[in-house]
């Protein structure tokens, strides 16, 4: 029996790892998957099978629409609604960035749009109950976490109330993320009218294709005319304290004016693969759209379908093109070596780069992943502020000129895994605004120090070494 499973355990052992150095893509990747399919008999080589293959590149991911998606974007770069809004940027920053998107992501820069900042769960939520109530046409809603519960409840009352006055409702949704919408909850929506599917849905004959591929967006568009996005998912966490970790602070825009489109855009095409082909490109789905406000505004998308890691390089963009600061908050900050070095020549260079992340995760993995990359950014001079709360906001403002608001976190999952939406704002207002809401935050009592840091315990020092270990798999 011992010769049996020594055998099989070298047998899977070296498949596993020759399908490594076949296929990865990244050397630190491909040696954290290399020494958990050792380290870890059996289960390793499983994880990896699951999560670590990239299925894109095999004619099986292939039959799963993915060429479709590509074709897609790229056939409908600009759809009626909102090309009389293009914005063509003068200065070097602005441009630079905007061009970038425009080619990895096909999403031009409007104008003419008026932002509304919502910084709770009572804001976000708030507004866009308002919005819904007063639709004319249809509701588009897509989220990663639909959560049985009371913010879900309230949901289903309005849509009941919409549907009954003639107005058409479309709802996705991950079906991993949102585990409960299945059997009598998704049904419940069904039947009173509302159009609702999962994306990428976990069955016993496409798991190896979808487990590893999630849709992450958080998107509403109220009849083509009113949009959302942000961070902020349908759960009650946000609403009232559901852990110890108390309410969850996010950070949602509502868009009035022409970059709606681009929401738009990317719900119709989401909706066409989840929804068995209905494609909705008539002409009042993308309604034309006189300007509401004096911002600028450029949607970026990115998923397992992109032909470039769009959120990467638009963070890297930022990093990169910032002269005299970067303020950056998110929850799940693992961004890998290439965003690091960006960050500490930036810092080095005399950028003032701060930091603001949770003190406390509700992943303890995520959370000592964070922690293991503070020491090398606080040596070269990084501001890093633990906020005592849970924020799961995602945004990054350079200059105090051009601020990203979105679902994208600054980790290998969101760059290469994961479908995302950023909106990034061209405007010095909105983004002084943010920047000041967040600059809040950054108190004296929550500021990391590089000397107190280096005296944490041995114990959580080798926590944080593991977790780095794993950090590429994220």
């Amino acid at each position: 029996m011992t010769t049996l499973f020594w055998l099989a355990y070298i047998t899977v052992t070296l498949w596993s790892i020759i399908n490594i150095i076949f296929n990865g893509s990244r050397a630190t990747k491909m040696i954290s998957w290399s020494l958990s399919v050792i380290i870890l008999p059996f289960l390793g080589p499983l994880f990896y099978y699951l999560f670590g293959i990239n299925r894109r590149k095999f004619k099986l991911f292939k039959l799963k629409q993915t060429e479709k998606r590509k074709l897609y974007s790229e056939t409908y770069k600009e759809l009626k609604g909102g090309e009389q809004s293009v914005h063509e940027f003068k200065e070097y920053k602005q441009n630079k960035l905007a061009s970038l998107i425009r080619k990895n992501s096909y999403f031009a820069p409007y104008e003419g749009n008026k932002i509304t900042l919502l910084n709770s769960g009572e804001e976000a939520f708030g507004a866009i109950f308002k919005a819904m109530e007063e639709a004319k046409e249809f509701i588009h809603m897509q989220y990663y976490i639909l959560e049985d519960g009371m913010l879900l409840d309230r949901f289903y009352e309005l849509f009941q109330k919409k549907v009954k006055e003639g107005v058409e409702i479309r709802m996705l949704y991950d079906s991993l993320g949102s585990n409960s919408m299945r059997g009598k909850l998704v049904k419940r929506f069904r039947k009173i009218g509302v159009k609702a599917h999962s994306t990428l849905p976990i069955r016993f004959g496409n798991l190896l294709f979808t487990l590893n591929y999630r849709n992450h967006r958080k998107i509403v568009i109220v009849d083509g005319k009113i949009g959302f996005t942000g961070g902020f998912n349908v759960s009650d966490k946000y609403m009232k304290p559901v852990s110890d970790l108390g309410i969850w602070q996010d950070l949602h825009i509502q868009i009035n004016g022409p970059a709606v489109n681009s929401l738009q855009r990317i719900f119709v095409k989401d909706y066409h693969f989840a929804g068995k082909e209905e494609l909705l490109l008539q002409d009042r789905y993308f309604p034309k759209i006189e300007p509401q406000g004096e911002t600028v505004v450029q949607v970026i998308s990115s998923g397992p379908d992109s032909r470039y890691p769009a959120i990467m390089q638009q963070y890297l963009a930022m990093i990169n093109i910032a002269k005299e600061s970067i303020c950056i908050a998110n929850p799940y900050f693992i961004p890998g070596e290439p965003v690091l070095e960006a960050l500490r020549i930036a810092a080095l260079s005399g950028v003032k780069v701060t930091l603001l992340t949770p003190r406390k995760s509700d992943s303890l993995l995520a959370q000592y992943s964070m922690f293991s990359t503070f020491e090398n950014l606080l040596e070269v001079g990084t501001n890093i502020y633990l906020r005592p709360d849970f924020s799961h906001s995602k945004v990054i403002i350079i200059d105090g000129e051009i601020v990203s608001v979105g679902s994208g976190n600054f980790d290998y999952r969101s760059f290469e895994h994961n479908f995302e939406t950023n909106a990034i704002l061209y405007d010095k207002e909105k983004a002084g605004e943010i920047e000041k809401f967040f600059m809040s935050h950054c108190k004296t009592e929550v500021k990391l120090e590089l000397d107190s840091f280096k005296k944490r315990s041995a114990f959580s020092k080798f926590l944080e070494g593991l977790a780095k270990f794993f950090s590429p798999l994220l």
